[in-house]
Order: C-alpha cells, then sequence, then structure tokens
C-alpha cells in the first residue's frame, strides 16, 4: 500500500497539464470537455489543471476570431466552467479570446471555486511563417485593469500573481505559448515577483524537431527560474488546414522533467510540485534577486490534501538510475578526484603519496584515484605507497585483498605491523588491553595515522585521506585518526555512490585480476577492524549494525544539506521511497539518530583537511558548509519527537 501524507504541510501540491480533445469553434462542447477534465482531476486530487492555448474555442479559429457569435459563445462557455468550478478543490487555466476596450486579447483564465480569479493575457504574438496572430489579438497590457467578463468583474493583465492562502509556497504565474519563446519571456518577471509555478497554455504546432526544443526550453526555464512549470500543448481536434498539435505535455522542476507526453499519444501529464523545494533553492541562490514592483496579488484558497506521491522519490539520490549516466557520473568523479590529486602532487613536488590500504571500500577508491593521478602527471604508479597496518581486528580476507589490489595496481606495498606499537600506547595511558571501548579503538586509528604521517615525512610525501562524505556527516571517523591527511580524496563522495565507482572501474578496468578483487571488496561488511576478530577470523565490528544503514543515512544527508528540508518532510520522503524495506520505526531511529550525530560531531568537520568537491552536496567549512561545532540540535529532536508513526 503506497504511503500518504499531508501535502501542504510539507510543500506538495499535484498538477496536471492536459489536452482535452475539442471541435472548432464549439464552445459548448469544449466547456463539457473542460468541466469533465476538472471534475475527474479533482476526484484524484489534483489542485492544479493547466489546458491549453484559447481551448475554449479551439486555436485554429482563424478569422472567426473577429465574429461576435464566438466570442459571445465563449463568454457563455466561461460562465458554464465557473458555475462547474463551485465545490473543486482546484484551480484550473483555460484559454480564451477576450475583447476589451475594442481589441481582442488571447487569454488564459484563472478559475477556482466558481470565481474567475484573473485574466493573463499573451504579451508576445508571433506573426511568422504559419502564426498570424497580429491579424486579430492586440499584446497585452503589463499592469493590472478591471474588467467585466462572464458575469464577474476581475483584473486582466500580464503583471498578476495568485496565491494560495493555505499554502505560502504556492504562487502561480502564467503566460501565453510565444511567449516562452521570446528572449525574455514574462516568466521571468513572475517568478522574481514570488511565483514559484509557472503555468503556460500553449499551442505550439508539431514540426520535426520541436518537441526536443520544446522540452529543452521548458526544462531550461524551470531551471533558471527555480520554478515548477507546467506547460499544456493543443492537441487532437484543432484544424489540420496547414498545422497538426500533438498534445506535447510536459511538467518540469528546477531543470527536471517531471512528467511528460509523448507527442500524439493523447495524454496528460501529471505529477507533484515540491514548491517548498523552491523556496528553500530560491533561499541559498544569491543571484536570486526578487522584484515584486508593478505585480498584484489575488488570492485563492484550496482545502488541503493528503498524497500518495507518483513523482518518484530514489532511494539513492546521489546514484542516478540510468545505466549510461551513473556510467557518465563515476567517469567525471573519478577525474575531479585525479586533477585535485595531481595537482597537489604537483604543487608540493611529493616524491610519493602515502595511503593506508585497508582492503576496504575507501581506501580502496582511494587508491584507485591516486594511480589516475599518476596516469594525469605521467609517474609511475610506484610513487604511490600503499602501507597496510595490520592489528587487533584485521582478517586474513581484507589483508589479501590490500595485497592483491595494490599488486594489480602496479603501486609499492608493504607492511606495517602496529600490534606491538598500540601495545605500547595502552602501557603508556594505563589503557587495559581487554577493555574493547572507544579509547581501544582509537588508539589504533590514531597510531596508523601516526605511521602514515611519519613514513610520508621520511620518504618526502605525503598522506592521501580516505574518509568519505558519509562518514564526516556522521563524524564516523577517529578526530586526529583516520579524519586527518594531507589531502582528502573521498571527503565528496557519499557512501552509496562509493560503491558504484568502484563496481565501474571493476567492470572497465579490463583486468581480470582487478576485477575479482574490486568485487570481492564490495562484497566485504563495511568496518573499522578496530575489535577483534571473531572466532573464525572474519569480521566482528560492522559500521552499519552500530551507525545504521548508510543507504538511509546518504537519504537523509541529501536532504538535509541539498534542500535544507526539516525532520517531518524528510521522514515523509522516507517512507515513500523506502516502502516495503523499512518500517517506519526503523526509519524514525535512523533519523534521530542521524541529527544526534550530525550535530555532535561537528568539530570533525570544522578542521578537514583539503579535498576536491564532486557534486552539489559537501561538507567542507571552506566551501558549501559552515556550521558552529557548539550548535545545539533541540529544534530538530523536538520536532522529529512530533512524529507519530
Amino acid at each position: 500500500m503506497k504511503y500518504s501524507f499531508p501535502a501542504f504541510e510539507n510543500g506538495f501540491i499535484r498538477a496536471s497539464a492536459i489536452s482535452p480533445s475539442l471541435r472548432v469553434a464549439d464552445c459548448a462542447y469544449n466547456a463539457e470537455q473542460i468541466v469533465e477534465a476538472m471534475q475527474a482531476f479533482a476526484a484524484e486530487n489534483v489542485q492544479l489543471l493547466c489546458l491549453p492555448e484559447l481551448c475554449l474555442t479551439g486555436y485554429t479559429c482563424s478569422d472567426l476570431f473577429l465574429q461576435e457569435t464566438l466570442l459571445s459563445g465563449a463568454e457563455a462557455a466561461m460562465i458554464t466552467i465557473l458555475q462547474a468550478s463551485k465545490g473543486l478543490n482546484l484551480v484550473t487555466l483555460v484559454g480564451v479570446p477576450v475583447r476589451y476596450h475594442g481589441k481582442l486579447y488571447n487569454c488564459a483564465a484563472v478559475v477556482c471555486g466558481g470565481e474567475l480569479l484573473g485574466l493573463v493575457p499573451k504579451t508576445y504574438l508571433p506573426n511568422y511563417s504559419e502564426f498570424y496572430e497580429k491579424r486579430h489579438y492586440v499584446s497585452a497590457m503589463r499592469e493590472a485593469e478591471c474588467i467585466e467578463y462572464a458575469g464577474q468583474e476581475t483584473l486582466i493583465g500580464t503583471n498578476l500573481l495568485f496565491a494560495c492562502k493555505q499554502m505560502q509556497a504556492f504562487v502561480l504565474g502564467v503566460e501565453v505559448c510565444e511567449d516562452l519563446w521570446a528572449p525574455v519571456p514574462p516568466s521571468c518577471s513572475h517568478a522574481l515577483a514570488g511565483a514559484t509555478v509557472i503555468a503556460n497554455l500553449s499551442a505550439s504546432d508539431e514540426t520535426i524537431g520541436k518537441a526536443a526544443y520544446r522540452r529543452e526550453l521548458v526544462a531550461g526555464q524551470s531551471a533558471r527560474l527555480l520554478c515548477a512549470y507546467l506547460y499544456a500543448d493543443a492537441g487532437h481536434g484543432e484544424s489540420t488546414t496547414d498545422m497538426t498539435f500533438a498534445g506535447h505535455n510536459l511538467i518540469a522542476e528546477n531543470g527536471v522533467l517531471l512528467a511528460q507526453t509523448s507527442p500524439f499519444a493523447g495524454e496528460e501529464a501529471t505529477t507533484e510540485l515540491d514548491l517548498g523545494r523552491m523556496i528553500q533553492e530560491r533561499q541559498r541562490n544569491t543571484s536570486f534577486v526578487p522584484d515584486v514592483e508593478g505585480y498584484t496579488t489575488v488570492e485563492f484558497e484550496l482545502m488541503p490534501a493528503e498524497l500518495c506521491l507518483m513523482r518518484e522519490v530514489s532511494p539513492a539520490p546521489f546514484v542516478p538510475r540510468d545505466a549510461a549516466t551513473r556510467t557518465e557520473r563515476c567517469e567525471l568523479i573519478l577525474r575531479i578526484q585525479a586533477e585535485g590529486l595531481a595537482k597537489r602532487m604537483e604543487h608540493t613536488h611529493a616524491k610519493c603519496a602515502v595511503l593506508g590500504i585497508s582492503g576496504g571500500l575507501d581506501s580502496c577508491l582511494a587508491l584507485l584515484v591516486a594511480v589516475c593521478a599518476c596516469k594525469v602527471l605521467e609517474r609511475d604508479p610506484k610513487d604511490i605507497v600503499a602501507l597496510t597496518m595490520p592489528c587487533f581486528g584485521t582478517t586474513k580476507r581484507t589483508r589479501s585483498n590490500a595485497e592483491i589490489l595494490c599488486e594489480a595496481l602496479g603501486v609499492s606495498f608493504a607492511e606495517i605491523n602496529i600490534t606491538d606499537t598500540v601495545n605500547s600506547h595502552f602501557a603508556d595511558i594505563g589503557q587495559d588491553p581487554h577493555q574493547y571501548d572507544v579509547t581501544f579503538e582509537n588508539c589504533q586509528a590514531r597510531v596508523r595515522t601516526l605511521e602514515l604521517m611519519d613514513y610520508a615525512n621520511k620518504n618526502g610525501g605525503f598522506v592521501i585521506g580516505t574518509g568519505d562524505l558519509s562518514e564526516l556527516a556522521l563524524g564516523w571517523a577517529t578526530y586526529n585518526g583516520d579524519h586527518m591527511s594531507m589531502y582528502g580524496v573521498n571527503a565528496g563522495v557519499p557512501k552509496t555512490l562509493v560503491r558504484h565507482i568502484v563496481r565501474y572501474v571493476a567492470d572497465t578496468c579490463g583486468s581480470e585480476t582487478l576485477r575479482k578483487v574490486l568485487l570481492d571488496i564490495l562484497d566485504t561488511p563495511v568496518s573499522p577492524e578496530l575489535l577483534p576478530t571473531a572466532e573464525d577470523g572474519t569480521i566482528a565490528q560492522q559500521t552499519e549494525k552500530l551507525v545504521g544503514p548508510y543507504e538511509l543515512h546518504d537519504f537523509y544527508l541529501y536532504y538535509v544539506l541539498r534542500f535544507g528540508f526539516g525532520p517531518r518532510k524528510i521522514y515523509h520522503l522516507a517512507r515513500t521511497a523506502f516502502a516495503g524495506k523499512y518500517e517506519p520505526e526503523i526509519l524514525l531511529h535512523w533519523l534521530k539518530n542521524f541529527y544526534r550525530r550530525f550535530f555532535a560531531q561537528q568539530f570533525k568537520r570544522s578542521c578537514l583537511p583539503d579535498g576536491p568537491k564532486v557534486g552539489s552536496v559537501t561538507l567542507s567549512p571552506r566551501g558549501d558548509w559552515r556550521m558552529p561545532s557548539d550548535a545545539c540540535n533541540a529544534l530538530w529532536m523536538a520536532e522529529l519527537e512530533q512524529i507519530t508513526l
């Protein structure tokens, strides 16, 4: 069973762009089709419905637009639509020709709850190629003026915004077809004035290559304006005298196409819009400067609804689902990491680069990056020194994998057994070697770092850090132990993505030996190996049993850092993404654990080594994340306590 949650409270509305079948110049029939669509979509909890340009008459009426009968019929049909909208929890946009002061305007009528909220005329009238709109229409006035239409007094003008009283994030701006194709679309001003949703009523005829360009326009405009963008295209029923219309409906949000129909498919595009996300994006983008001058806002009311999301909420937001995109992402990240490391090796005139190799995922990726950096610099991979430092928790499997990996990559490999050094240190500080506490673990991590640093000093090199983004978020690193290095190549890569990069190398390396060892490393449980091995010699300490599944923590991390969402919204998104895999109480338990660790461990992130940014989420104190080390998590924990399962 799908999970439903309060939509308005979490910034979501459901929206549709449709192309109802119509008859040219048959306004009564077209009104019937529109009313049926309004009723059907309202029943499905759609709260914003966008229809095509001039859908009440048909876009292709041509000189019939100058006929009194057609214009009167359109106004009468609009009255029918307004009456039918009473009691529907829905905002509908209908394309209609409107007479005003002796001129004709190509308008979008905004309808809600029996009210005509406003009329937004088209600004840019195409008068080239197959289009001849200036024969019938005049361009829009910017500032709103009063008009009486369809039995109601309302406003007409381009600079109109429509704001939902019950959901502050839902502010609607409207433009019509060619407006989007113009050099400076009206939607630019709408967005700067506060519109989080732009609806476009269009009648774009279909020609070769136009669908792809249309997708790019809609997606690009939504990205540029940090908004949701609905595009409803004319379809079946328009005149085919000189053109055909494909009903190519599109919905995009911040550059991503969330829903679209194939041309001529006769379908609708329906999805949810995350308007809370758009507000967050605008808050953090200093290039987005509000400008409300000259705008009039009309308020409307909608009742909040509960929704089961139709839009995808990926359980792995850092990892592209599409195989080709994932491959491209892995290639790029490896190159970013390698270029960053190569620059640092070159700048420091390092004779070698030193890293600790454990036989685990993170050190494996760091070593792969180091080898790539040597290729960039045209240096011998032997200049990379991989040190294995076995102690109480090292298993034969990880020790063997570390050596095989280094041999396959052609790097220098050496072993420093730190057991005696750690025992000596235990004696120095009075630590019981049979007391398996945090001191027992951290002493080993710090001794390993000491060995790495001193080895690098002795040999004119520097130490490559191996810790990843997920570990930094949770503070799963020993302060001044594995937390410290001279360059952290994995600092911007979350654990879920580390796996895919290593898998990518395994699939493309061309060496069966290397492929086999990489796959075994991928199959090895994540562990710092700081506690003695089990009786059978296997790993006794598994990280995900202690701090929680990394796939959950990466999910939480993404929405906390990338969008600044609160705990309640993240929990609801997790319920949707992981439905059927994790019980609600498990999701909530690890979400609480994430927030506790994230706040408590900031002091480790405040003094991170340098490392390359690879994605939109990073924890560098010099880059994207600046947070006091002693910040309190009380507000976040209080919100978590209010969540009911």
